[in-house]
């Protein structure tokens, strides 16, 4: 049954890109009215750069991990399977 979420996960890991670039957007919007500068623009400062690398790759981070985590949450609840892993138990 695992080997069934691999295409699922596949599927979510390209929502989350999707929506990760809207969320990073909506948020950039607010903090510059320019568009995020490469690290190859010329003019852009050293710190400027380096923010737009810190704050997308943060709100990548987040949106992934919320994406992949609803998506195993309801295959669980579809299958009765959790895709990944698993906690053991821990000794005393």
């Amino acid at each position: 049954m695992k080997l069934i979420y691999k295409p699922f996960g596949i599927i979510l890991g390209l929502i989350a890109g999707m929506a990760g670039r809207k969320v990073f957007d909506a948020i950039w919007t607010k903090i510059d009215d320019e568009d995020p500068p490469k690290p190859t623009t010329e003019l852009a400062s050293w710190g400027k750069v380096l923010s737009v690398a810190a704050i997308q790759g943060m709100i990548f981070a987040v949106v992934k991990a919320l994406v992949n985590r609803a998506g195993a949450k309801s295959y669980e609840h579809l299958t009765g399977v959790w895709p990944g892993e698993k906690v053991p138990d821990r000794e005393r």
